[in-house]
């Protein structure tokens, strides 16, 4: 047989194969029509009816309600130096204070666990986790382990979380993201906001290819998916769950609420949710502030202001081939192969339609990359017959079949709209350069596909059950935030390193603690160290300076800085003012996440330091505490003006009433009442009320009525009252009676 004999036979063959892979590309091409059909007669529709009678709501709405708790669930398996970044970014840019970030680590990764337990010391709302059983387990494994410790920190710190929001180690979270949450957690079960991957270098296509998939994924398909069927597939990260839903999920597994063998837990709780008649909701909210309303010429050509601004996650995403093909493997095994096993077809036909699109990715995928091949053959003998003199015409095997170049030609215009789809939803958020990138790396992301589905069904193959294969976790990177994640040293140590303790005083001041007090308000007590050698201690653990406070010399202008509710909930006074900056004095370290909600509530920067104990505790009842009482520091300085004590002696009593003053939270967290991390979620709540703290938290249900009066006992007990000291130091009680006046005035 000659040349010719077998390259016609691997023509006709060729047409073959094309006729039957068109006939398929013609099914799929049709069905992503539909999808863009939808959503762009839906969006002109709105244009049109609803955002010409209503304005768009605006991003400042996301503040009207109050904050309530919110707990961030993060699997974390050789995440070594990770978590911290997370932490900082997290404290440094949220405009939110009332969260929780619960780290899920294992008993076989001490590198983690050690990482995270510097990260605790630092951020009172970063809680570790360890699993039960040696890692990796499958990531919902360690989810339902990370539920169970926020299970048993709500029982002891007696509050409740609203929302449960899923994120991995490496995320960056929009700064805005929990009060969009905060601000449909009410009303909405699962809450589901976009993923845009990082950009990297131009060339590197298997990254690239995420955010080309996603912007058209979270852009278009998922938005059409919710309003056609009511149902949001969980992306696994930026999804957050209520109340609600977290305990439905659980009350369904019998206590757990992830499926241990899927390997995309997170599309699995979707379609659970769904049939238990939850609420599911897929949000894209821009924010867009007048800053950067003036910086709009400043987009990339062809951005959109509203989508280029979205609520969202960033994230880099795999930059190699082989990991790309493993991670894809993984959702492809868990949507396709575990889903069809998990989830059958149902009665409502929308439902069933999306849940084909979810699975046609097992024959799309080999199909898209066929059909390449196959368009790679046919451009090759077209350019043959066009540059070759006297060439064969080989393409004429298609000719005269009018109906094979009719469908040839559809799947051609319907594969240019996919194109122009593409570079329309990434040119919204990356500009027009990135959008007309992702024609070329269009076909690189179908090779990765393929590879991916390939390796999916040998998995399966090899383990004969979709799920009985393994968790494959994948490594991600995070991007540098600049930041110093600096650690948290234990505060006798350094006091012993600064000469002002001794071992066998720290190891009795710990053996024999005064009930109500901490360690170092103990040692201050007892009169083994002074008030200004612990705060000298503190600055130093809290990376801060130190600086003596005169709460009694501040101005009244410089107090009108800080409302009385923001001065009692961080226990701080105001010192002066740096240019821009307002210093402002606290008696212990102040955790990055109350500095930035500082910040943004007094609307300026702000930076602390460590005042002598006693002394912002004086200024709190001095300027901010309304409620009526006797002022000590007048009532000594009566008995001076009476010539009962001389200005040295009255000093030393002012220094020592002061040093040992003590506040109601420190004893009852000392007690073992409300945990550090419980108070900052009960101040906020205590910020809308008009009751005392102690009052409140017994309304609340958080301690006894008997519990606050005990520590209230305590309390006096701790803190001398002025008179007292007086009367110890020889003024007789008819003197300090005859004090009164001077005293009032």
């Amino acid at each position: 047989m000659s040349f010719l004999d077998i390259f016609s036979t691997y023509l006709y063959g060729l047409k073959l194969v094309a006729i039957i892979f068109a006939m398929m590309m013609l099914i799929s091409g049709l069905d992503d029509l539909f999808i863009d059909i939808v959503y762009w007669s839906r969006r002109f529709w709105r244009a049109i009816t609803v955002y010409r009678n209503h304005d768009h709501l605006d991003y400042k709405a996301l503040y009207e309600p109050a904050e309530k708790p919110l707990a961030i669930m993060v699997p974390a398996w050789h995440e070594t130096g990770v978590i911290g970044k997370m932490a900082e970014l997290a404290a440094t840019t949220l405009d939110y204070e009332n969260y929780h970030i619960f780290v899920g680590t294992y008993p076989n990764d001490p590198d983690t666990q050690n990482d995270v337990d510097v990260v605790c010391a630092r951020f009172p709302n970063v809680h570790k986790v360890v699993c039960a059983r040696p890692g990796p387990t499958s990531k919902a494994d360690c989810l339902n382990n990370v539920l169970d410790a926020i299970q048993q920190f709500e029982h002891s710190a007696k509050f409740e979380f609203a929302g449960f929001i899923l994120h991995d180690a490496e995320d960056v979270i929009s700064d805005m993201e929990l009060r969009l949450f905060n601000y449909l957690i009410d009303r909405k079960d699962l809450i589901q906001i976009p993923v845009y991957p990082f950009e990297r270098t131009w060339t590197n296509f298997t990254s690239l290819s995420y955010l080309d998939e996603f912007a058209e994924l979270h852009g278009k398909d998922v938005p059409v998916r919710e309003a056609l069927a009511g149902q949001v597939p969980s992306a696994g990260v930026g999804t957050c769950f209520s109340r609600r839903a977290v305990l439905a999920l659980l009350a369904d597994g019998d206590g757990i609420a992830f499926d241990v063998q899927s390997l995309t837990e997170d599309y699995d709780i979707g379609f659970r949710l769904k049939e238990k008649g939850m609420k599911e909701i897929f949000v894209r909210f821009p924010v867009i502030r007048e800053s950067q309303r003036k910086g709009v010429g400043n987009l990339l050509f062809g951005q959109n202001e509203r989508d280029s601004n979205v609520i969202c996650v960033r994230e880099y995403f795999p930059d190699t081939m082989q990991t790309a093909v493993r991670q894809k493997s993984r959702w492809i095994i868990g949507i396709v192969y575990q889903g069809f096993k998990t989830h059958r077809w149902t009665s409502n036909w929308t439902l069933n339609y999306f849940l084909w699109r979810d699975r046609k990715g097992a024959i799309s995928n080999f199909v898209s990359f066929i059909a390449s091949l196959i368009l790679l053959q046919l451009l090759g003998l077209w350019l043959y017959q066009r540059l070759w003199p006297d060439a064969y015409h080989f393409l004429s095997i298609f000719e005269g079949d009018i109906w094979l170049v009719s469908l040839l030609w559809i799947n051609f215009l319907l594969m240019s709209n996919r194109m122009l789809q593409r570079i329309i939803f990434v040119s919204g958020y990356y500009g027009l350069s990135q959008g007309l990138m992702a024609l070329p790396r269009l076909f690189w992301g179908n090779l990765i596909n393929f590879l991916a589905n390939w390796r999916a069904l040998s998995q399966i193959i090899a383990q004969g059950d979709p799920r009985r294969v393994a968790w494959d976790k994948t490594t991600h990177d995070f991007p540098s935030v600049g930041g110093e994640n600096r650690a948290r040293h234990p505060l006798g140590q350094i006091l012993i390193e600064q000469g002002v303790l001794t071992q066998a005083q720290l190891e009795a001041a710990l053996a024999h603690r005064i009930p109500g007090l901490r360690l170092g308000s103990c040692l201050v007590h007892e009169g083994v160290i002074s008030a200004e050698q612990l705060a000298r201690a503190v600055a130093v653990q809290s990376h801060v300076d130190y600086e003596p406070v005169d709460a009694y010399a501040l101005s009244e202008d410089l107090v009108a800085k800080v409302p009385a509710p923001i001065a009692l909930h961080y226990v701080i006074v105001p010192v002066r003012e740096e240019g821009d900056t307002l210093v402002v004095a606290s008696e212990s370290d102040i955790d990055p996440v109350s500095m930035a909600a500082l910040s943004r509530k007094l609307d300026r920067p702000v930076r602390y330091v460590i005042a002598a104990k006693g002394q912002v505790a004086v200024g709190l009842r001095r300027w901010y505490v309304r409620a009526p009482q006797e002022d000590p520091r007048a009532l000594l300085d009566a008995a001076v003006a009476a010539q009962l004590l001389d200005r040295a002696r009255a000093e030393d009593i002012w220094q020592s009433f002061v040093s040992m003053q003590v506040l109601l939270a420190e004893i009852l967290m000392s007690l073992g009442h409300i945990g550090l991390a419980a108070l900052n979620a009960l101040l906020l709540r205590h910020e809308r009320s008009d009751l005392t703290f102690g009052q409140f938290l017994v309304d609340e249900g958080v301690i006894s009525s008997a519990t606050l009066d005990e520590a209230l006992r305590l309390q006096r007990e701790l803190q001398p009252d002025m008179r007292a000291l007086l009367q110890q130091n020889g003024i007789g009680v008819d003197a300090l009676d005859s004090l009164r006046p001077a005293a009032a005035a």
